[in-house]
């Protein structure tokens, strides 16, 4: 077997392939196998949440009253500018233009740490206002306001779902980093460039789920 490493000119595609399209789509392929099932797995968050919600409207949109909808608006906002550096790094990665490829994701992962510091912040708020449940939570306000009896339940789904998210950011800025230290490196030409490719697929997919947990969470506050 060859030491040589499927970064290396040379070597691409690997032995296994007969050729560079067909290394291409086995590893695109794979990536959206892979996204299936991340489908599937928030896919029944989703089910569960509406399910709930159905059964206690009015405690869910409560729920949604106590979260600060303008700090999910931003948040939104810097994900979709992360997915458009995303999409400039992929078009320059097809070019061969490393400097450009380097530079836009820089600028992924900028947006990608603005997200996770701003979801940072709406945490410690929550912490504050006593909305962590089996940790803090308080049926009353600190403004004296009485809260509905399943809120608790919707700030859990809140928490579940914003933290498995903020998990899969947290790969997917590792992922970056890598790709970065590899476009440092020259690894990636207009002949290779597949994992920047399948890295983007997943960063767009992190960001088009927070795009469904936004309205969700913040902007069904009406039973």
């Amino acid at each position: 077997m060859s030491q040589s490493t499927i970064f290396e000119p040379d070597t691409y595609p690997s032995e296994q392939f007969q050729e560079k399209r067909q290394q291409d789509e086995a590893a695109t392929l794979g990536m959206w196998a892979f996204l299936a099932t991340e489908i599937l797995f928030f896919g029944a968050l989703f089910a569960s949440f509406y399910i709930y919600r159905l059964r206690w409207p009015e405690s869910f949109a409560d729920g949604a009253t106590q979260l600060k909808w303008y700090l999910g608006t931003i948040n939104t906002a810097v994900l979709l500018a992360s997915s458009y550096c995303m999409a400039l790094a992929v078009h320059h990665a097809r070019h061969g233009d490393s400097k450009k490829l380097i530079r836009f994701l820089l600028l992924t992962i900028l947006f990608g740490v603005m997200f996770l510091i701003i979801k940072g912040s709406e945490y410690v708020i929550e912490y504050k206002e006593l909305l962590i449940p089996a940790l803090n939570y308080s049926p009353i306000s600190p403004d004296g306001q009485h809260r509905l009896p399943q809120v608790p339940l919707f700030m859990t789904f809140y928490f579940v779902m914003t933290a498995i998210h903020a998990l899969h950011m947290l790969v997917g800025l590792t992922l970056l980093l890598i790709l970065v230290f590899l476009a440092r490196r020259q690894k990636f030409t207009a002949h290779y460039h597949n994992p920047v490719e399948i890295i983007g697929l997943y960063w767009h997919f992190v960001d088009m789920v927070w795009v469904f947990i936004y309205p969700t969470l913040y902007l069904l506050r009406h039973p």
